[in-house]
């Protein structure tokens, strides 16, 4: 029997992608990532490539405005905040950018095994 391994960076509450479940875990997951009106609509459920595609360029677009908020920060805030406040402000950014690129990594794994069961690219 061929052991099975999942990417370090697999997220917990989703299902081996070799799991017949998998997809149903996959969409739960990705759709908990995204605004809650991403629900409403069925093209997203129906197709769970479509979604993970989304919910990748989401949380890049997320991670990208974390670390612009991080260089930003001091410019934008300095007239406003005491310097401990946006002190704190940058701590906050930084500790939403390293979450948002452990979750980019997720999102793309699970991407990945999601493009693979459609005939897209293999699980690496």
């Amino acid at each position: 029997m061929v052991e099975r391994r999942l990417p370090q960076e697999w997220p917990a509450g989703v299902h081996p992608f070799w799991a017949d479940d998998f997809a149903q875990s996959a969409v739960e997951w990705l759709f908990g990532l995204l605004p809650g009106d991403y629900r409403l609509h069925g093209v997203l459920r129906r197709h769970p490539v479509a979604l993970s595609r989304l919910a990748l360029r989401h949380v890049a677009a997320g991670l990208e405005a974390a670390r612009e908020g991080y260089r930003a920060a001091p410019d934008d805030l300095r007239d406003h905040l005491p310097s401990s406040a946006v002190e704190q402000v940058r701590r906050l950014y930084l500790t939403e950018g390293t979450r948002l690129a452990e979750t980019l990594r997720a999102v793309e794994a699970v991407d990945r095994a999601l493009r693979a069961r459609s005939g897209g690219s293999a699980v690496r």
